[in-house]
């Protein structure tokens, strides 16, 4: 049975439409108005908060915990200083993706794990013979992203400090009326924005400062219909939508390595020895990854084209698709698309996909499956490079 987070006595009255999803076994807002857009708009053009709580949460201490990070992430831990955050995915013996998630340099010996699946039983397994302990805080610490353009002056209001000396991906301790918070540049929507990290006993105070800050900027809670649509735009990948985990992988077609998933950007194969570095050694010795993560712009008169084709004027969800639809090149299917949508802002239909490399080329042709009235059609799209969007404002 779900159940509400730390935030749900004020989450709650705001979600006038009941419109709630299970997440990790909480309650997660899909939509606080009637619909997303305006939640949508807050993100890109104001502030907008979301409660990502039900993110699973660990606090490792301990002399080993560098260590420990060092044996699991595919990224050298040694290098990751205090104050510093990770990004990165964590394998199997197999070089499959467990799990990606952030690890937060809090001080010498101490991290922040934060992922989407349980990591508790792995990180012990890991553990083995290392000096460190390992606590799952995921009902502990209650979790608001922040974001927006206007995320870092209501901040700045909420806290009293200046937050522009806080770069991309590092985080510092900071307190909110008196409590204690962890303050991370970090979030899911390719905009600028903060995950703030709160004791979950001072949640709704918390809540209420930055609204009571955020008023003069037009601040205004988000659900997860935004945070999807955002999170394509920002060419960000979702477990078990754009890749399934080893964990859960039925036949080794689910089973994806980091190059699989546009993130062997984050792959060191020279640092000391993690779950997976062999096997992912030996998959580029035998040239690459089967399959790449694309992304794709469809063509928006294709998609017209099919509804008149049924006497229909062209429709477009404005939520993201997460079902997925075969992606074809010279007249035979070659990969799927896995998220797919349109994007307010680039005012295009944009899409996640997974195709082999040759086919993953920036400006290649193909064609995507798109249905009208039960009848299947084609639409033409085009590989493009990722992010779809990339603001400036995310790092500055």
């Amino acid at each position: 049975m779900s159940v509400g987070t730390a935030f749900h006595p004020r989450t709650a009255p705001l979600n006038r439409k009941m419109q709630w999803r299970e997440w990790a076994g909480y309650f997660a807002s899909s939509v606080y108005a009637d619909v997303h857009d305006i939640e949508y708009n807050a993100i890109r053009e104001a502030a907008a908060v979301i409660d990502v709580s039900p993110l699973y949460k660990y606090r490792l201490t301990g002399p080993d915990v560098i260590r420990l990070a060092d044996r699991v992430i595919t990224r050298d831990a040694t290098k990751l200083k205090v104050g510093q955050v990770y990004y990165t995915p964590w394998c199997d013996e197999h070089g499959k993706v467990i799990d990606d998630g952030t690890v937060h340099r809090v001080g010498e010996q101490e991290l922040r794990w934060t992922a989407a699946d349980p990591q508790h039983r792995w990180l012990s397994q890991n553990a083995a013979g290392l000096e460190v302990e390992i606590e799952d805080v995921s009902e502990s610490v209650a979790a608001l992203a922040l974001q927006g353009p206007f995320s870092r002056a209501v901040l700045e209001v909420a806290t009293g400090e200046d937050f522009g000396d806080l770069r991309y991906f590092r985080r510092r301790a900071s307190k909110i009326r008196a409590i204690s918070v962890d303050v991370s540049r970090t979030g899911y929507t390719g905009d600028l924005g903060y995950e703030l990290w709160i004791p979950a006993a001072d949640a709704e105070a918390v809540w209420d400062a930055l609204f009571a800050a955020g008023k003069a900027f037009a601040i205004r809670p988000a659900g997860m219909l935004a945070l999807d649509v955002t999170r394509l735009e920002a060419g960000l990948i979702l477990l078990e939508v754009d890749y399934t985990s080893a964990r859960h992988a039925m036949n080794p077609e689910q089973n994806y390595s980091p190059y699989e998933i546009g993130l062997g950007r984050l792959v060191d194969l020279d640092k000391a020895d993690y779950v997976g570095r062999r096997a992912l050694r030996a998959e580029l010795a035998q040239g690459g990854p089967a399959r790449r993560l694309a992304g794709l712009i469809l063509d928006w008169y294709d998609i017209e084209r099919l509804y008149d084709e049924q006497g229909l004027p062209p429709s477009i969800s404005p939520t993201v698709d997460r079902s997925h639809v075969p992606v074809f090149a010279d007249g035979r299917q070659v990969g799927k698309a896995t998220s797919h949508g349109w994007s307010p802002i680039l005012k295009q239909a944009i899409a996640l996909a997974s195709v082999p490399p040759r086919h993953a080329r920036i400006g290649a042709r193909l064609q995507v499956e798109w249905t009208v009235e039960g009848r299947r059609g084609r639409v033409n799209a085009t590989v493009v490079e990722l992010p779809f969007l990339d603001l400036e404002r995310k790092r500055a």
